[in-house]
C-alpha cells in the first residue's frame, strides 16, 4: 500500500503547478501583449512626427506617453511573474534585473549588497527566494511609505542569508500575520525548502525580513 502524500508534498506540488502556469502567462504577456503594444507605440510616434497641428500633436504625444507607461508596467508584471534570467543566469542577476524595473516603476531606491560568491541553487530554491524577496519589496511599495530599501545577500559556507530592511511605517507583526496571506506565504514557502523567514517590525521605525537557507 502506497503512503499518502504529506502536507508538504501537496503544498510543493501546488506551488510547482502554479509556477508552470505563471511562467506560461508571463511569456504570453512579454511576447504577445507586450510586443503588440510596442508596435502600437512605434506607430504613434510615427504619426506624431507627421502631424502639423499643435493640438493634435500634443494629444498624440500624451497617448504615446500613456502607452509607453503601460508597456513598462506590463514588462514589470512579466518579470514579477517569471523573470527569464532566474533560470539562465541565477538568483542575483534576476534580482538585479527586477530591482531596476522596481525602482523605475515605484521610485523606491534599493541598495543591493552582495557578500560572498553566489552558489548554484536548485530551481525550487531560486524561485522561492525570488518570490519571498518580491513579496517583501511589493509590501514596501504598497504600505511602508518610504523611498529606500536595503537588500543584503550573504553567501556563507553553509547558508545563505537575505535581509530586506526598510525605514518605513512599520506594523504590528502578530496582527498582520493573522490578516496577511502574503506574509504567511513567505514563511510557508521557506519552510518547504528547509529555510526560515523571520519578520520583525516596529511602528514608526520600519521592517526587517531575514531569510535563511541552509546550503
Amino acid at each position: 500500500m502506497k503512503n499518502s502524500p504529506t502536507k508538504n508534498q501537496i503544498s510543493s506540488y501546488i506551488i510547482q503547478s502554479q509556477e508552470e502556469e505563471i511562467k506560461r502567462i508571463a511569456l504570453e504577456l512579454h511576447e504577445g501583449v507586450g510586443q503588440t503594444l510596442y508596435s502600437m507605440y512605434t506607430g504613434l510616434q510615427f504619426i506624431e512626427q507627421s502631424i502639423n497641428g499643435s493640438n493634435m500633436k500634443s494629444y498624440v504625444n500624451e497617448m504615446s506617453q500613456l502607452l509607453e507607461k503601460t508597456i513598462q508596467e506590463i514588462r514589470l508584471l512579466s518579470v514579477e511573474l517569471h523573470p527569464p534570467t532566474l533560470t539562465t543566469l541565477g538568483l542575483v542577476p534576476a534580482m538585479k534585473s527586477y530591482l531596476r524595473m522596481f525602482t523605475s516603476t515605484y521610485g523606491i531606491v534599493v541598495d543591493l549588497d552582495i557578500e560572498g560568491q553566489e552558489r548554484n541553487l536548485a530551481e525550487p530554491q531560486k524561485i522561492t527566494l525570488f518570490r519571498v524577496c518580491q513579496e517583501a519589496l511589493g509590501n514596501v511599495a504598497k504600505y511602508a511609505d518610504t523611498h529606500f530599501v536595503q537588500l543584503d545577500f550573504s553567501f556563507g559556507e553553509d547558508k545563505l542569508t537575505i535581509t530586506i530592511k526598510d525605514n518605513g511605517k512599520g506594523f504590528n507583526v502578530e496582527n498582520e500575520m493573522q490578516r496577511s496571506s502574503g506574509l504567511a506565504a513567505m514563511q510557508e514557502r521557506m519552510n518547504l525548502i528547509g529555510g526560515q523567514c523571520v519578520i520583525t517590525s516596529e511602528i514608526g521605525i520600519g521592517t526587517t525580513i531575514d531569510v535563511l537557507l541552509p546550503l
